[in-house]
């Protein structure tokens, strides 16, 4: 694993066992992601990319094979170390926003740090700075109903950063916004690597894939193609 890689993936399998028959979602999958890279992940429905999204994301482990990331091994971890991996490790941005919608942005943006054990004054203090970075400081006391798609996935992109975490994992984050709103938040992920940030963004679009540096494709369980 060379010193500057983030990801190490190798001979990742994961298969399921419906009655006698087993059915492989990912067959034999290395991948090495460097620190600092934006990395488009694609693939058809059905082709594997979602399984190997939930294994980098820490949501699902790997019947088979090796995860270190960021020197840690993780493919073999128990479900409370991968939930600590997860809020301190990786930030997550979903097609559906995921917001609370009893919170204000503020309060949802805040939330990681909540399970993280950060005073509620440093948490207010840094979901501010969090809020004002994505272009919301306006909007801080505003519900999720109060606010537009674009203005929702904003505070969702916020949130996701607001414990440093070592990638942002972006999971189709313009599926419910329109062209023009789609753009804004793909310039957003542009300035958010431009700081350093690695990047892992999953779609099945081609001129959201292309954003990135760099494409990964995946078909029937396979990488057909590394970048």
């Amino acid at each position: 694993m060379p010193d500057n890689a983030l990801i190490s993936l190798t001979g990742i399998q994961k298969r399921y066992e419906l009655g006698e028959q087993i059915v492989y979602a990912l067959r034999d999958i290395n991948l090495e992601i460097i620190r600092g890279e934006y990395v488009a992940l694609m693939g058809p429905s059905g082709s594997g990319k979602s399984t190997l999204m939930n294994i980098i994301g820490c949501l699902d482990t790997p019947t088979a094979g090796t995860y270190i990331l960021n020197g840690k091994e993780v493919s073999s971890m128990s479900d409370g170390e991968l939930s600590h991996i997860r809020n301190m490790e990786i930030g997550f941005v979903f097609q559906t926003f995921n917001l609370l919608g009893r919170l204000t942005a503020l309060d949802n943006v805040a939330l990681p740090l909540v399970y993280a054990g950060v005073s509620k004054k440093e948490r207010t203090e840094r979901a501010k700075a969090a809020l004002n970075d994505v272009g919301l400081s306006d909007r801080m006391s505003h519900k999720p109903n109060e606010l537009s798609g674009g203005q929702r996935q904003r505070v969702a992109v916020a949130r996701s950063l607001i414990n440093n975490p070592s990638i942002l994992l972006a999971d189709e984050p313009t599926g419910n916004l329109d062209t023009n709103t789609s753009k804004e938040i793909m310039a957003l992920f542009d300035e958010i690597h431009a700081k350093g940030n690695t990047i892992i963004l999953v779609t099945h679009e081609e001129d959201i894939a292309r954003y990135a540096k760099r494409m990964v494709r995946v078909r029937d369980g396979v990488i057909e193609n590394n970048g």
